[in-house]
């Protein structure tokens, strides 16, 4: 509750120094304006469910309302990526351009979302995921090697489910899809960080995007790796 009072209490002071610009922009003393803050919370308690924040400056006859934009609002999920706009599977980020065409899977390093596309052009699934920033290199790629389960040679007791393999690293290590790992039988990061960068190289998946990409991918299919 305490976390959730400060994020407020930021907000609240963002949209009123806002406001209180776009006043004195439209040539307006700082002193002449009135400012109303309304903050409406849909649920505080430790899941928050929907937010609202918006602040009100009234100048001679003529009212501005900001509305808090969604830099402002992920201050209230700061253990969660939110992204411009907030992309989620129902609402996932469009293929990208100059990303192929025909049957393939395509990752967006900078986004951190991966698209299984089928012959027909098609999107099968879009997904978000976790890898490590400019790994690997711009281009296109064939899948060349497959497990179920797998371990590293670099980190001790961290283990790989699924494994799809298409390219190498930096440091020549090998480059796949495969789902979260787990060390010591505990997973590396949470589902919900999906999106973020969190890998150490490789595409981490949730579990059924990981068996999908398994079963889709064989052998050969094209892998277009995007900024």
């Amino acid at each position: 509750m305490k976390l959730f009072s400060n994020l407020v209490s930021a907000l609240v002071f963002i949209a009123t120094a806002s406001s209180s610009v776009v006043a004195f922009a439209a040539g307006e003393s700082s002193t002449t304006s009135s400012t109303s803050t309304t903050v409406a919370t849909a649920s505080t308690s430790a899941s928050i469910s929907t937010t609202t924040i918006a602040t009100t400056s009234t100048t001679g006859n003529s009212s501005i309302t900001h509305v808090a934009t969604a830099a402002e609002t992920s201050l209230l999920y700061p253990a969660r990526s939110l992204r411009f706009p907030p992309y989620t599977r129902a609402n996932p980020p469009a293929v990208p351009k100059n990303s192929g065409v025909g049957r393939r899977v395509v990752y967006q390093n900078n986004l951190q979302w991966v698209w299984v596309i089928d012959g027909k052009n098609e999107v099968v699934r879009a997904m978000p995921v976790s890898g490590l920033r400019g790994v690997p290199n711009l281009g296109t790629y064939e899948v060349n090697s497959q497990s179920l389960r797998s371990y590293s040679l670099d980190l001790k007791d961290v283990w790989f489910n699924n494994m799809t393999r298409f390219a190498l690293g930096p440091n020549g290590g090998n480059v796949g899809f495969h789902e979260i790992p787990t060390k010591y039988g505990k997973p590396l990061q949470t589902e919900d960080q999906l999106g973020t960068f969190q890998g150490s190289g490789c595409i981490r998946m949730a579990s059924e995007d990981a068996k999908l990409i398994y079963n889709f991918a064989k052998l050969g299919t094209k892998v277009v790796v995007v900024p």
